[in-house]
């Protein structure tokens, strides 16, 4: 457990040191705004082309043409997801939630864009839509549509539990992955990697600095939209903590399946184009 009181005294000028202003990390000025009018206006007119139900703690994956739209939809009950993402055609190349914190925050929502590995460095996704932008943060600090949970895993659970658990998020991405791709799952799981949580309430207690989560606001009809930047491969699992209110990994929890829906636009967004790989010369100084 971590300590509540300090150990070490404080220095005289501590209250100085504590009181320097902070300095964002990685100002995003610079970077292109996405033009969320051109892609609104793609939508007029749209045509599904796909949808996979996902069932309770479990995963499925899907796949959605760069130039396409997907969302993901509570269908039946308060349910959160875990996302991932890779390149169709090269899944070397997948989502760096750790960049996509740095770049636009713990929580993300509509105008956001979910960054790839390096060296890709570009965007795969862009938030177009969200029915739960209205929630912000709340009085402990909670936003929806985490980046700082990694994903519920049946290592973590084996060293807070002492039993194995097959349904974790972890898990259930593992064998979506290594069913889409016919990898086996020792070959898919490395690929694996940290989530876009999505519909899930989070953020860190103000005491102790600990992650934790609360009842998820989403509701039957509530979906996040994505224009798929990339040709992409994704994998959803539906959580086994349910709505996220108690339980976390265990069969315990109400849990309730997610839909996800591809919709293709009648035209593409005016004036968009796929964007290629960061241009770094990858020489390192040598």
């Amino acid at each position: 457990m971590k300590l509540q009181t300090p150990e070490t005294t404080a220095p005289a000028d501590g209250a100085t040191r504590r009181s320097v202003a902070p300095v964002i990390c990685y100002p995003v000025d610079t970077l292109p705004a996405p033009d969320l009018a051109a892609y609104r206006v793609a939508r007029d007119g749209w045509t599904k082309t796909g949808e996979v139900i996902v069932p309770p703690r479990d995963a499925r994956s899907f796949s959605v043409p760069a130039g396409h739209f997907f969302r993901i939809v509570s269908v039946e009950g308060p349910q959160v997801g875990d996302l991932n993402l890779w390149h169709a055609s090269d899944t070397r190349e997948r989502f760096f939630s750790g960049k996509t914190r740095a770049l636009h925050g713990t929580h993300i929502s509509t105008g956001d864009r979910l960054w790839s590995c390096l060296p890709w460095l570009r965007p795969m996704a862009t938030i177009t839509q969200d029915t739960l932008d209205w929630y912000g943060f709340d009085d402990w600090g909670g936003g929806v549509h985490d980046v700082i949970g990694t994903r519920c895993d049946p290592y973590t659970n084996m060293l807070l539990h002492g039993r194995e658990y097959h349904h974790c998020c972890h898990s259930n991405l593992t064998r979506a992955f290594a069913d889409a791709t016919r990898r086996p799952l020792a070959e898919a799981e490395p690929l694996v990697h940290d989530v876009l949580n999505v519909f899930m309430c989070t953020g860190f207690t103000r005491d102790t600095g600990q992650y934790f989560m609360k009842a998820t606001p989403v509701r039957p009809g509530d979906f996040l939209e994505f224009f798929a930047e990339i040709d992409l491969l994704g994998a959803l699992s539906a959580c086994p903590g349910g709505d996220c209110s108690a339980e976390h990994s265990s069969d315990t929890a109400a849990c309730h399946p997610l839909q996800v829906e591809i919709y293709q636009p009648r035209a593409a967004p005016a004036g968009w184009r796929s964007p290629p790989p960061n241009p770094y010369s990858g020489h390192h100084g040598r």
